[in-house]
């Protein structure tokens, strides 16, 4: 089973990224037991927060809360965020009143952490969340971005005891060993963010799904506003509507991100404010974030870098951590609109259904298999027949201008970002 774990180059903080790293528990061991412990002894800073949007789903939830920090600052509204995994630095997972937490900043949260803990059982990912609390709880700031990590039940991110909003993305497969074997037992795990009272605005699901959903809400007290019945949204000749209840659609500009299936992420941010009535955020503000939503590693366009540099002229080039057969449908959808011919360079972890996003992508597209360095992934000649022993290798093989993507790993959109740039601001 995968262990989240990081680094960094200021060596204080590395040195308390480790020891976070060696604390009893390996691996994905979820509870909220642990986490509520340690809070409580820190003065219960998960209890101070400003208004909390909470996203938990399989796909596109990175995304949703990209375009709620986006439409919340267009509003001029000040918005903590804490997003996992990293793509290069540690640093990008919280967001401090819209500015990446500094070495310094982060060090002390981490050590109050892990002092406060006192060495007993604790998860790498409940130090960082707990180490985020303690900074959103005391940075002046209007609104709250808070991504599930694994699941929703007993992620440590759902011990916020009253969010303003809650949202769930697209459903679909994935971590099965954790979640449950069936899309049934994943949709309840994410379901399980529902609070009393609060909404629960999510996407459309099969029926079998969406009746999962709906029980668990239920059960959690959650207002339910499932999209077909509460919400709708369309998109169309570029524009993007979305209707909440009997209202009037507001109609926005379509999101400025690659990938149809963007729309939809987009859509459901959209909803997640117009569900609330705390936080004014107008139209234009709604608009504005169709534009300047930024997420790196989903359909990032790279357009200079020195691994860019080895493909021939008039290459167009993307770069995308989708890793499960959703997410290769969603890119095959993309490159059945791309220029050219189409090379895709995958690597994937051993933990991911590879038959299954790899069968997703383009029949006709050639694909060249590289490892994921410092992970255990899948062996490259699983994945294509041409195989390469890393990223420039495998970009210096393309050798006719046309569209390439890099993709099946967000370890592995992380180490070209590292190495090519740009790196995540």
């Amino acid at each position: 089973m995968a262990t989240d774990f990081a680094s960094s180059d200021d060596p204080v903080l590395d040195r308390l990224l480790k020891a976070a790293g060696s604390q009893r528990i390996r691996g994905v061991d979820l509870s909220l037991d642990r986490i509520n412990r340690l809070l409580a002894r820190m003065g219960s800073p998960h209890r101070k927060l400003p208004p909390v949007f909470h996203v938990a789903g399989t796909n596109g939830k990175g995304s949703t809360c990209a375009f709620l920090r986006a439409a919340l600052e267009a509003a001029g509204l000040r918005v903590h965020v804490y997003t996992s995994p990293h793509l290069v630095r540690v640093n990008e997972r919280i967001r401090l009143a819209g500015t990446l937490v500094s070495d310094a900043e982060f060090a002390a949260a981490l050590g109050d952490v892990l002092r406060v803990n006192a060495g007993q059982p604790l998860s790498f990912f409940e130090s960082l969340t707990a180490a985020a609390f303690l900074l959103f709880a005391a940075t002046p700031a209007d609104a709250t971005v808070l991504e599930v990590g694994l699941g929703g039940r007993l992620d440590a991110t759902n011990v916020v005891p009253d969010p303003l909003v809650t949202g769930i993305a697209e459903l679909s497969m994935d971590h099965v060993a954790i979640l449950g074997p069936t899309i049934r037992h994943i949709a309840a795990e994410k379901a399980g963010i529902a609070k009393p009272g609060v909404p629960l605005v999510t996407q459309r699901y099969p029926p079998a799904v969406a009746a999962r959903v709906a029980e668990v809400a239920a059960l959690n007290g959650g207002r339910l506003m499932a999209r077909g019945e509460a919400w709708e949204a369309r998109l169309a000749g570029g524009r993007l509507a979305v209707t909440m209840g009997e209202h009037a659609p507001i109609v926005l500009p379509a999101p400025r991100l690659f990938g149809t299936h963007q729309a939809d992420n987009a859509a459901l941010a959209v909803a997640m404010l117009l569900a609330q009535k705390e936080l004014a955020v107008p139209t234009v503000a709604l608009a504005g974030a169709m534009q300047w939503a930024q997420w790196p590693a989903r359909l990032q366009r790279i357009a200079e870098g020195p691994l860019f540099a080895r493909l021939p002229e008039g290459t167009s080039l993307f770069v995308d951590g989708g890793h499960n057969p959703s997410a290769g449908r969603a890119l095959a959808r993309f490159l059945e609109r791309a220029e050219g011919p189409v090379t895709v360079i995958l690597g994937m972890l051993r933990t991911k259904d590879h038959a299954a996003f790899v069968k997703a992508l383009p029949e006709g597209a050639r694909r060249i298999g590289v490892p994921v360095t410092g992970h255990a992934h899948v062996a490259p000649e699983l994945l294509a027949s041409e195989t390469a022993p890393d990223l420039a290798q495998a970009l210096a093989m393309v050798d006719q201008p046309g569209t390439v993507l890099i993709c099946g790993s967000l370890h592995l959109a992380g180490e070209f970002l590292r190495l090519n740039g740009p790196l995540p601001s």
